[in-house]
């Protein structure tokens, strides 16, 4: 028997349930469908969970600095135990709640399966057969294991299995140098574990500007992460006493032996066991469900959102995939992925924060530009909490005085980022920030300030012959 519904939704990751909150509010029947836990990767695996640990390497390592402040304090330790219970309680409380307002909403079916396509309007999920004029794909991503020598012959942990520790890892080597590598490497080691990050190539997060890798290393090294680059030679077998990771040929350690070993090197799309060929649905090379600007898929009636479609692999750009669906459809508007301004934020401590283009991306892309930029250790808030590492940075048009992007590397600098952000969603041009009044004291008002201290203009990269 095929069960009929207005709307069908695989994955309830971040946009899944918004989307089918609204599509029931609109009269809509919709089936959502989940093959693991509800909430997808945000609640289980990665936002709540991780960001959990890294509060409570946060309060390890305050506590550790309390007679900076004049705080006497004594011997400080870890109950791995209880930062596990708390990093859980977290996720399954999100978990509980999205689960039971799912089953609370009129007209939506929450069924737990594996689900396939048949056809571009139908989907098997066990012994139960969906059919809907359209369907929703939101199946997000997990983390890619690369066939890399040894690879099948040792223990290896993801973000996902490393959170299942209740235990903490002696020495845990992640192989991986950017955003999930970095906020984990941190993390344990303010916890208290040895790490050693190996990065393949000659420095971390190398998709930032050179200043950022460097600034970021220097802080993770001073709190003692062991850092190796240009690593082209890793490899892992078992030894007594752990997992030895080869890490170079040339120079340096060749090999370090690791009690656990945590694999942080990206992310692939979990659309390889949806049958979708069965659908006419097209995929890229990597995996990537294929989507237009308003993200309808190659199959009429058929949708991508979230981590699965290649245009956003965060929490945010993933709501707001449901935004762009949901007001196209139900409320005419004409809203587009390429709307969106690009944000995000390495939750290292202090923060990364990042929006629009980098002064490299805005050279390279024929901007000539002017920079704004101030030490943290001469913003005020930031020497009132004794947090004084990073910098804040604006990239302006030389020519429009409009702001092309902007760096916060600092404490607050995931909430004054959005001074930035918010500025740029309205076209306003680095001297309307300028004239624009701010709280005192706080990391953002010295955000003006930099704008009216805009550097000499760098003119656009020039393609060489």
């Amino acid at each position: 028997m095929i069960q009929r519904f207005d709307a069908i939704i695989i994955g309830t990751g971040q946009a899944g349930p918004a989307l089918a909150g609204r599509l029931s509010a609109a009269g809509w029947t919709v089936a959502i469908i989940e093959r693991h836990l509800v909430g997808g990767t945000c609640v289980n695996t990665g936002c709540k969970p991780t960001k959990a640990l890294v509060a409570s390497a946060y309060a390890a390592h305050m506590a550790r600095r309390g007679a900076d402040f004049g705080v006497v304090t004594g011997p400080i330790s870890i109950d791995i135990s209880r930062v596990h219970a708390r990093t859980q309680k977290i996720s399954q409380d999100g978990r509980s709640a999205n689960e039971k307002w799912l089953r609370a909403l009129d007209g939506c079916s929450l069924i737990f399966g594996h689900a396939r396509f048949e056809g571009p309007d139908t989907v098997r999920v066990g012994e139960q057969v969906l059919t809907a004029e359209r369907i929703f794909i939101n199946v997000g991503g997990r983390a890619l294991i690369p066939d890399l020598p040894g690879a099948a012959d040792v223990p290896l942990l993801t973000n996902s299995s490393l959170l299942e520790l209740a235990a903490l890892p002696e020495h845990l080597v992640i192989i991986g140098g950017s955003y999930i590598g970095l906020e984990f490497a941190q993390a344990y080691r303010r916890l208290g574990s040895q790490v050693t990050v190996i990065e393949k190539g000659p420095r971390v997060v190398s998709r930032e500007d050179a200043e950022i890798s460097k600034r970021l290393r220097e802080m993770l090294e001073a709190e003692g992460v062991s850092i190796r680059t240009d690593a082209e030679c890793i490899r892992f077998a078992p030894v007594e006493r752990g997992i030895e990771v080869g890490v170079d040929c040339t120079e340096g350690e060749p090999a370090i032996v690791a009690s656990h070993v945590l694999m942080a090197v990206g992310r692939v799309p979990n659309t390889d066991d949806l049958d979708l060929g069965r659908a006419g649905v097209e995929t890229d090379a990597r995996g990537y469900i294929r989507v237009d600007d308003c993200l309808a898929t190659s199959v009429s009636g058929v949708w991508a959102l979230g981590d699965c479609n290649g245009r956003g692999a965060f929490t945010h750009t993933s709501y707001n995939d449901f935004e762009i669906v949901a007001e196209n459809l139900l409320d005419r508007g004409s809203r587009r992925v390429t709307d969106r301004i690009a944000c995000y934020a390495l939750f290292t401590d202090p923060p990364l924060a990042r929006v629009g283009l980098s002064a490299d991306q805005a050279l390279a892309a024929g901007h000539s530009i002017k920079i704004g930029h101030r030490e943290m250790a001469r913003v005020g808030r930031a020497v009132e909490k004794d947090e004084q590492i990073g910098f804040m940075k604006i990239v302006v048009d030389a020519g429009t005085d409009i702001i092309l992007g902007g760096t916060i590397l600092g404490t607050g600098g995931d909430e004054a980022i959005h001074v930035i952000l918010d500025m740029m969603a309205n076209g306003a041009t680095a001297d309307t920030l300028r004239r624009t009044v701010h709280i005192h004291p706080t990391i953002s008002e010295l955000l003006p300030t930099i704008a009216g201290e805009l550097g000499t203009i760098q003119p656009a990269s020039r393609p060489t012959s």
